[in-house]
């Protein structure tokens, strides 16, 4: 039996605050797009697993956090402090809110606390830092964090995710033909193009740690911009002919299609669109085949034989405050 996973990397402001230009219409439509997104799932009945930043689960802060070994080097600087009523693009618990007391049920993992990439130059005490603060701020809420997504897919620190009691992580994916060579560019071009290469199934795998690997096979807003705009009229929307082909895979093997994005990839009536399409043949699919869909922590549960007997969340809890929205969103939309 084949399946099909969906992560989503929910991180808001958060995601692009230590960027020297950080895409201004994406953050400023990241509730549109999430709001949007939320819709589609429960549209389709779509469980997924959102990998969402820690501090969007805080009610407020001081925008300082000197407690944090990262505040020294200025990791904080451009995050204005106080509550969602000042600025809604730092923080979510409305969102979050919603991904859990909404249907099906989702699945509420760990995106880091502040976006920190978790790689060889991070110190030990910041990861500790950033996965103790999630735990922490999780718990207060209910929220048992079994999955984790790492930061631009950067791996790393996996022993870590180990004492803090995670269970599974999103991997690398498969390598393409294309990567890490001069003809990256072109290569993604022509794979994208052509249209008849299926993103890689993969198979979860645990590893050193005890930890379910459970790898990425496509990014669902990894073929954008102006290239997108000029292929899209001539071909069709390559992203979807690809997504639509890991489908067929997933369908008819045993093997996971992992599809991942953020919310704030969704800036437009396109994209909704692109994500419409690519639900309605999944849903096609699942009535056809045995095809399933599941979140990271149910993959995990079905290769861990540790965690073959642990209870999946509870995912409607009313103890998750929604705060109402201020006057000043900066929802977008």
């Amino acid at each position: 039996m084949g399946s099909v996973v969906l992560s989503v990397d929910a991180e808001l402001a958060w995601g692009f605050h230590d960027l020297p230009e950080p895409p201004r219409q994406r953050i400023r439509n990241a509730r549109w797009g999430w709001q949007r997104l939320l819709e589609l799932l429960e549209d389709y009945d779509v469980p997924a697993t959102w990998g969402v930043v820690g501090h969007l689960l805080l009610e407020s802060c001081d925008g300082r956090h000197a407690d944090h070994p990262a505040a020294a080097d200025g990791w904080f600087e451009r995050e204005p402090g106080g509550s969602f009523e000042d600025d809604d693009r730092w923080y979510g618990l409305d969102l979050v809110a919603a991904v859990r007391n909404g249907r099906p049920a989702h699945e509420i993992g760990c995106h880091t606390f502040s976006h920190v990439v978790f790689d060889q130059s991070t110190d030990r005490a910041v990861v500790d830092a950033e996965l103790e603060r999630c735990v922490s701020v999780a718990d207060r809420h209910g929220l048992s964090l079994e999955s984790f997504v790492f930061p631009r897919n950067v791996v790393g620190h996996r022993d870590a995710l180990a004492e803090y009691d995670f269970d599974c992580y999103r991997g690398i994916g498969p390598p393409r033909w294309y990567d890490h060579s001069r003809f990256y560019r072109p290569g993604k071009l022509a794979s994208f193009v052509a249209g008849r290469t299926p993103p890689p199934l993969v198979v979860p795998e645990i590893d050193e740690h005890g930890l379910v690997n459970v790898p990425a096979s496509l990014c669902l807003f990894s073929f954008e911009g102006t290239a997108r705009s000029v292929v899209e009229p001539f071909v069709g929307d390559p992203v979807l002919r690809k997504a639509k082909l890991g489908i067929d895979a997933a369908a008819s093997s045993d093997g996971i299609c992992h599809f991942w994005l953020h919310p704030n990839d969704i800036t437009s009536t396109r994209d909704v669109r692109r994500l419409r399409r690519i639900f309605t043949y999944l849903e096609a699919k699942r009535d056809e085949t045995p095809l399933q869909v599941e979140t990271m922590a149910g993959v995990a549960r079905r290769v861990s034989p540790d965690e073959a007997t642990r209870p999946a969340e509870t995912v409607a809890d009313e103890s998750v405050p929604v705060p109402r929205p201020s006057s000043h969103s900066a929802s977008g939309r």
